[in-house]
């Protein structure tokens, strides 16, 4: 079969993409921005590439499906051509389900935050037991360097996005998914530009509740209001909550060392990473991994050999004495839990945050209120002043407990991260875009000794 797929270098079209060429289909697809990292996989892959949205690679050599990824709206000149050609085309999320996923038992990880680590997670455990399992996550592993992979078992890891599957299917993408394994990480508000409050998103995880089989499993957090909400209108299955029935002691104060009980079994973790949310999203790993068979004792032997994900922590480098660090955390439930998870581990050396409120949630100023509170981990915020919107992120930083700069520019903003940066300093960029190319900046700049006296 020849699928074409509008929206390909999406981090879960291009796995999707890379996921359909392994299964022997001819895979080709466009764009409006080509460019690496996943134009390399892509191309790597041997699909054929095409920048831009006119539909004459469509018109010159007729798909089988069309897959339409969900940034696409109507207007797209690719999107017209398939409806007014009656072109076969169905959504991303679809496609998955009735090609992939309806023959596998699915772990689907889903939540506001802790995704696609948990996800990352739960599929090198299953790979260290030697059940070689398939996924799809919105991040690479390093363990595994690949965003999406078939696998040579039965079980398929993805991670359940809440957004919507495309312009002609509002449902979030995780109600295709059918998980018979199914971990709810936590649930806040978010994607405003979608949704119009959290119980529209509670609708939706209910829904996805109401696919999960009588026989599956959902694992929860306990005492999670928004969570308990959506189980109360209904569940069908067994649950586990993750705090109550799975219980988690710290070991160590920066969440590098921790115990997990479940029932009269125990296992203690010891790994290179840190954080409260880090050690959550392990525990929750581990309980669903030990739903298809997997002991405690191997899970955490595995989670002692996890690497990362890139984007999440991830240590891009050190020079002149000064760390830097990338993370994807764009909500600030997220940013507070990063900084507090990397003051944890650095104890009293000096942190500089550097922001871009890219999502649209935050362009939309729906947290604008809590965006600096959630820095106060941090010794200084440096944050950029997004173009295009309505309220400035100054009226907000004067109420901020830690010293806020805010700049209109990124040359602006990276003069100021290296006048800040001192020996013994960790910059750790937030971010869930590529934030002008701001991290590799930065570390040119340190190492041309751009350190300034703090």
């Amino acid at each position: 079969m020849h699928i074409h797929i509008l929206g390909i270098c999406g981090t879960f079209m291009g796995s999707l993409a890379q996921l359909a060429k392994s299964m022997g289909h001819r895979v080709t697809g466009c764009d409006a921005g080509v460019y690496p990292p996943m134009s390399t996989q892509l191309e790597q892959a041997g699909i054929e590439l095409h920048q831009g949205f006119e539909p004459q690679p469509m018109i010159d050599d007729r798909p089988d499906l069309v897959v339409i990824g969900n940034a696409m709206s109507r207007g797209n000149a690719s999107v017209e051509y398939v409806l007014d050609k009656r072109l076969a085309y169905t959504s991303g999320p679809q496609w998955l389900c009735e090609h992939l996923l309806k023959d596998r038992w699915v772990l689907a990880v889903a939540g506001t935050h802790g995704k696609t680590t948990t996800s990352s997670m739960l599929a090198w455990i299953l790979e260290y037991a030697g059940m070689q399992p398939g996924f799809l996550i919105g991040g690479v592993p390093a363990n595994f360097s690949v965003s999406a992979r078939l696998g040579g078992g039965s079980f398929f890891v993805v991670e359940a996005d809440e957004y919507d599957s495309a312009f002609f299917d509002k449902r979030s993408k995780f109600v295709h998914y059918r998980p018979q394994t199914l971990v709810i990480n936590n649930l806040e508000f978010d994607h405003a530009d979608i949704f119009a409050d959290l119980a529209a998103i509670q609708t939706q995880f209910h829904h996805l509740i109401r696919t999960v089989p009588n026989i599956g499993r959902v694992l929860y957090p306990s005492g999670v209001v928004a969570v308990d909400e959506v189980l109360a209108r209904g569940c069908w299955s067994e649950t586990a909550s993750l705090g109550d029935d799975w219980q988690l002691q710290p070991l160590a104060a920066d969440g590098s060392r921790f115990n997990v009980r479940f029932g009269a079994d125990e296992a203690e973790v010891n790994w290179d990473h840190n954080g409260e949310h880090n050690m959550a999203n392990g525990l929750a790993a581990m309980a669903a991994a030990h739903h298809v068979g997997v002991e405690i004792k191997t899970s955490a032997a595995a989670l002692s050999q996890f690497i990362g994900v890139k984007r999440r922590m991830e240590c891009l480098g050190a020079v002149n004495g000064v760390k830097l660090y990338d993370d994807f955390a764009h909500h600030p439930t997220a940013i507070k839990t990063t900084l507090a998870g990397l003051r944890a581990k650095v104890g009293d050396e000096p942190i500089l945050a550097v922001l871009e409120p890219r999502s649209n949630t935050m362009k939309l100023g729906i947290h604008k209120q809590e965006i600096f509170q959630a820095c106060e981990d941090a010794d200084q915020v440096l944050c950029l002043q997004p173009e295009g919107i309505d309220w400035s992120l100054q009226d907000y930083a004067r109420q901020s407990s830690v010293p806020v700069l805010v700049e209109a520019s990124i040359d602006a903003l990276l003069q100021q991260v290296l006048a800040k940066a001192r020996p013994g300093s960790h910059i750790l960029v937030m971010s869930n875009g590529g934030f002008g190319g701001i991290h590799q900046k930065i570390l040119n700049g340190l190492a041309s000794g751009g350190v300034g006296n703090g």
